[in-house]
């Protein structure tokens, strides 16, 4: 019997949607270090469509043609770091431009936004993170440009409804670009509830081992706006070397595992952390006592994802207490690795960051469930 349906994602993620070199066979993609590419004899063309690495390069086409199917957009684009496709979004735009985005959100963005984009001419806005209510009373009908959100939002693990704020967004003339760095297409596509486009911090689950600093951005349309995007990552050589394009591709080939089993583990984790006498509370959106728990089950399909944060009681001392007598859990920054970790995120961002002091984040990784679960219980006994 045959039939027409196209491969699920899981095939195309692991078969890398059916490549095989056409000289060789080989079923891995060779490392394209050419930065500079061969025209036809007395002609301005390039015979295969490449001409210099800053503008296109065949060691991003099959990364990008990738994404592109997983989130169900019309183009992707690879670029150097997370951060790099946080800010084209908001360098695409006229300067005066008016801007809203949430008040939980990855440190780094919120940073830059109040200190470089704020000089660059951009009007940034904050919005409660997760009330659509708050985000529809700063957005400026025909003014705002441009929406943010991030969902769940790091490290508060805020949910909003996705298709609900893209209304308010196009409602106003805006655009709605989402954060699904924590989600993946694995457990939410963004553009299909209607967000035009979607952004990835590439070095954490997508690349998923720790060893690639990476971002992505997947457009609705390949519309004059996001032309406008890629000519910045060509303008400001945002550009993803072809090493690092090689070792993104083959994190993704196991991406849809790497996902569902952190999010099995994460689940198991909060459900064991909930009622211990030394936890005041568990954030994670996979909990029915969560106030996105709702929005999460209609928007996230087959898990709620590897992050979460714990609050404990003892206020910082207590918290880093726990955190010193972890053992499986490392210390560190970053998320989305095999390896699971926690940060005591306070410290990290600074005097200014909304971020409770009681609070540590997890990165869930792919360990047994049964060891990470007798690894904090041993450290909120001891």
């Amino acid at each position: 019997m045959t039939t027409n349906r196209p491969p699920h994602r899981d095939t195309d993620l692991a078969r890398m949607m059916g490549y095989a070199d056409g000289e060789t066979g080989a079923l891995v993609p060779p490392i394209h270090n050419a930065t500079t590419f061969e025209r036809a004899p007395g002609e301005i063309s390039t015979p295969g469509g490449f001409s210099y690495s800053r503008s296109n390069s065949p060691a991003w086409t099959q990364v990008e043609d990738l994404l592109t199917r997983l989130e169900g957009g019309a183009a992707s684009m690879v670029l150097a770091s997370g951060m790099s496709a946080a800010t084209i979004p908001f360098l695409a735009l006229e300067p005066g431009a008016h801007v809203v985005v949430q008040d939980v959100m990855y440190w780094g963005i919120r940073a830059w936004l109040n200190d470089f984009a704020v000089h660059w001419g951009i009007d940034v806005e904050f919005a409660e993170a997760g009330s659509l209510a708050s985000l529809q009373a700063v957005v400026r009908p025909g003014k705002t440009r441009l929406v943010w959100i991030e969902t769940p939002a790091n490290p508060m693990w805020n949910v909003i409804d996705i298709e609900a704020a893209a209304k308010i967004a196009h409602d106003a003339g805006a655009l709605l670009v989402v954060d699904s760095t924590v989600a993946t297409p694995i457990l939410t596509r963004p553009l299909e509830f209607g967000a035009d486009f979607v952004m990835h911090s590439a070095t954490k689950y997508l690349n998923g081992h720790s060893d690639v600093l990476a971002g992505a951005l997947v457009a609705a349309r390949d519309d004059d706006m996001w032309q406008r995007m890629r000519r910045v990552r060509k303008d400001l050589g945002m550009v993803l070397g072809p090493q690092e394009s090689w070792l993104l591709l083959r994190g993704m080939r196991t991406l849809h595992l790497r996902v569902e089993r952190a999010s099995e583990n994460a689940m198991a984790l909060a459900d064991a952390l909930s009622s211990h006498p030394n936890v005041a509370e568990v954030l994670y959106p996979g909990l029915p006592t969560h106030p996105g728990h709702a929005v999460s089950v209609r928007q996230m399909t087959g898990g709620f994802g590897g992050m979460m944060s714990v609050r404990v009681r003892g206020g910082k001392e207590g918290a880093l207490g726990v955190m010193r007598r972890l053992k499986l859990f490392a210390s560190a920054t970053s998320l989305g690795g095999t390896e699971s970790l926690v940060e005591h995120r306070r410290s990290t961002e600074g005097i200014e960051s909304p971020v409770p002091d009681d609070l540590i984040r997890l990165s869930v990784g792919v360990e047994h469930a049964d060891d990470l679960i007798a690894d904090w219980r041993a450290a909120l006994d001891g």
